[in-house]
């Protein structure tokens, strides 16, 4: 059985970070309200997937994006390899355009 880390982008301000077996249902339980942790947003996108091969490696990824600024799950999301680095490296802030 596959297991899917997610990130949505709700209300165009706010990254939300998920793990499931699940991808379509859990999406389907955010839009509609379903979840404790996004059901104060109206607008919610699915901006990044990843297969993952079990449930323990889904939920150690999810841990680590969680972990992580904004500018740096941009980076993930756009697949900007050579920023996501360079962000791994840095304790300066970085902008995101």
């Amino acid at each position: 059985m596959s297991y899917f880390v997610y990130i949505l982008f709700c209300d165009q301000r706010t990254f939300y970070t998920g793990s499931t077996d699940n991808l379509e249902r859990r999406i389907k339980e955010h839009k509609s309200k379903k979840s404790f942790y996004t059901k104060q947003f109206s607008d919610i996108e699915l901006v990044y997937q990843e297969v993952c091969k079990d449930k323990r490696e889904a939920e150690k990824r999810e841990f680590q994006i969680k972990g992580w600024g904004a500018a740096k799950k941009k980076a993930l999301i756009d697949g900007n390899k050579e920023l996501l680095k360079k962000l791994s490296k840095s304790t300066e802030p970085v902008e995101v355009l």
